[in-house]
């Protein structure tokens, strides 16, 4: 099934009515959020809470174990004070609800859950300084060690097999390169394919495994400001791109985001890699592999961005939100080369780590 077939397009109407029938209360206003392959709203009711309202695509509602699984992490983090969103069960104590609707292309089934909303600004708002981008780094790593503590009888729906945006798929990318047929990159692309199946693969079982959270960027970090001069991180939101994997791929994926909006790419990798290690030091196989991972991470969302805006014209400009700063720094990193990028990520690294966890982050 296509994206186009799958992700929803409910109208304000529906969402009303689902609101009212489910939850109890009437909104004073909807307003959407953006979204890759579900539909998300910011719900404000008439007394003035506000809440954010989930519609899953129509594929993934149907595997509820995973869904589940979902839900129940988010509580699982929250509980054990990590800055989440938690559910909110329906008026008979349901927290999904799967809803058989119409959005102007036959009935389908999508699960619906209402979220508490997290104040905050978003990471993608902000000037990124060291200190902002150590506590991603470290907050990314604590939700991958928190979650080893996790017991769940779906834990297997994790196993998401040819899940396209895990790391462990770099190599399924082959399918889809005919979507930059005649770009310069398509050949950057398939070295880094090249170099991930020679570089990456063999070495997997020398990886430390975790949960991955998959999608730490910055439109999914909230911060705030806290009583110095100071940001600390709000909330983590999105925990739709979970899947087993292992610490370095979650390492990977944050630091690729964070290069993105950085006006100085290459600057963002110490104190990344820093505040990941003051949670979880890497292994040295962990670190020969980031350079290639960070990569493979910029041409998933260069090719898979190109290949959904085939199929969601109308929303090209946040499919390729990430693509079209990333192709810029693919290509610095690819021209640069690992032995010079990850000289420049450690050695930064190595900074920031005595400067910050020797002030408690405040120096």
């Amino acid at each position: 099934m296509s994206m186009k077939d799958s992700k929803p397009n409910l109208s304000n109407f529906q969402i009303t009515g689902i609101v009212e029938r489910l939850f109890g209360f009437t909104p004073s206003s909807i307003r959407p959020l953006p979204s890759y392959d579900d539909q998300n709203f910011i719900v404000t009711t008439l007394e003035g809470k506000e809440y954010v309202l989930k519609v899953m695509n129509s594929e993934i509602s149907l595997d509820l174990s995973l869904l589940e699984l979902q839900t129940d992490i988010m509580n699982f983090l929250q509980k054990r004070g990590l800055p989440v969103q938690t559910v909110l069960p329906t008026l008979t104590g349901q927290l999904m609800s799967l809803e058989e609707i119409d959005c102007g292309f036959g009935v389908k089934s999508y699960m619906v859950r209402l979220m508490t909303y997290l104040p905050g600004t978003v990471l993608g708002k902000m000037t990124c300084t060291p200190q902002i981008l150590y506590e991603t780094g470290k907050i990314a790593a604590t939700v991958d060690n928190v979650l080893l503590q996790m017991e769940h009888p779906c834990l297997e729906s994790l196993q998401r097999k040819n899940f396209i945006w895990s790391l462990a798929s770099v190599p399924l990318l082959k399918q889809y390169l005919p979507v930059i047929d005649g770009d310069p990159m398509q050949q950057i692309v398939k070295g880094v394919i090249e170099q991930y199946q020679i570089q990456v693969e063999p070495k997997l079982s020398s990886f430390r495994k975790c949960i991955n959270h998959g999608d730490f960027n910055d439109h999914n970090i909230l911060v705030e400001s806290d009583d110095s001069s100071n940001y600390k991180i709000a909330g983590i939101l999105d925990f739709g791109d979970m899947s087993s994997g292992y610490f370095i791929f979650e390492l990977a994926i944050t630091l690729t985001y964070m290069m993105i909006e950085n006006s100085s790419p290459l600057d963002v990798g110490g104190p990344v890699i820093a505040g990941w290690e003051s949670v979880i030091p890497l292994n040295e196989a962990e670190k020969d592999a980031l350079y290639v991972l960070v990569l493979s991470r910029l041409c998933q969302s260069l090719v898979l961005g190109r290949h959904a805006v085939l199929q969601q014209p109308e929303n090209e400009e946040y499919l390729m939100l990430t693509a079209k700063t990333g192709v810029r720094i693919l290509f610095l990193l690819w021209q640069k080369g690992k032995e010079e990028v990850m000289r420049i990520w450690l050695q930064s690294a190595a900074e920031y780590a005595e400067n910050y966890q020797g002030a408690g982050t405040k120096k």
